[in-house]
């Protein structure tokens, strides 16, 4: 039994990582999907894998920090399928440095990718969401939302905004059927994460780092985030909202 069969979902991000991941993973599972981000050359490609496997896909230039940009997207998906039940705001940048690191420009980026980009994706989709009786936001927010580290000041206030905005748009939008979850993983192999791996001194010792920081002793995988999203997006999780899900190997546990 397909779990999200005939929902349509949008996903941030959508090109790569764990947007490419939920996004296959969901047409398998009977959902179209619009895929969205800045570099469309990604998109058709993922659009074309979903398209051979026998689903339907819409690839969209979006950039998340833009309101017109993402009302005319989300618009495109109502116009190409009808409706809306699924977001997964995926779109994410990060910068490492502490405070004093940080610059204006790095500041106002992870926060307008990452928070605000959040925030105008939902915002745009939540009367969609509400003309088609309901549905999931799924935000991918960061176990760096739930606790901290070093030299991640800018990210941990990006995602630290993730985590409450998804209680706050939970709680406003329970009663119309709207269910806003936010799931928090540690380090996934990403084209961003393994990037910023390789820009090392010594990547193989950096990455022997990273993992042994994560109690099951692996990387995250954008299969493991998008299993999680796939639940998130069913019907299986009705009675679940507000909630930030930490999928992290363990790293949150002590």
């Amino acid at each position: 039994m397909q779990r999200v069969l005939e929902k349509v979902a949008i996903i941030t991000g959508g090109g790569t990582g764990i947007g490419r991941a939920c996004a296959l993973l969901f047409a398998n599972e009977g959902a179209k999907v619009a895929l969205a981000a800045r570099r469309r050359e990604k998109l058709e490609a993922v659009a074309q894998e979903i398209a051979v496997a026998g689903g339907e896909a819409l690839a969209l230039e979006c950039d998340v920090t833009d309101k017109v940009s993402v009302e005319r997207a989300v618009r495109a998906v109502e116009e190409r399928f009808g409706k809306l039940n699924i977001v997964v705001n995926n779109a994410g940048a990060v910068h490492t440095g502490t405070v004093e690191e940080t610059s204006d420009d790095d500041w106002e980026r992870i926060i307008s990718v990452n928070l605000t980009g959040t925030f105008l994706v939902s915002r745009a989709a939540v009367p969609a969401l509400r003309r088609a009786g309901g549905g999931s936001i799924i935000n991918i927010g960061s176990f760096l939302g739930i606790v901290a580290i070093k030299q991640r000041a800018a990210y941990c206030a990006a995602k630290g905004g993730v985590t409450l905005l998804t209680k706050a748009m939970a709680l406003d939008h329970a009663h119309e059927g709207i269910r806003v979850n936010c799931i928090c993983p540690a380090i996934v192999e990403t084209e961003m994460a393994l990037g910023a791996i390789a820009r090392a001194p010594d990547p193989a010792a950096y990455r022997r780092l990273r993992e042994s920081q994560i109690p099951i002793g692996r990387l995250g995988r954008p299969e493991d985030i998008a299993q999680l999203a796939l639940y998130l997006a069913s019907d299986e999780s009705t009675w679940m909202t507000g909630t930030a899900l930490p999928l992290d190997g363990g790293a949150t546990a002590s």
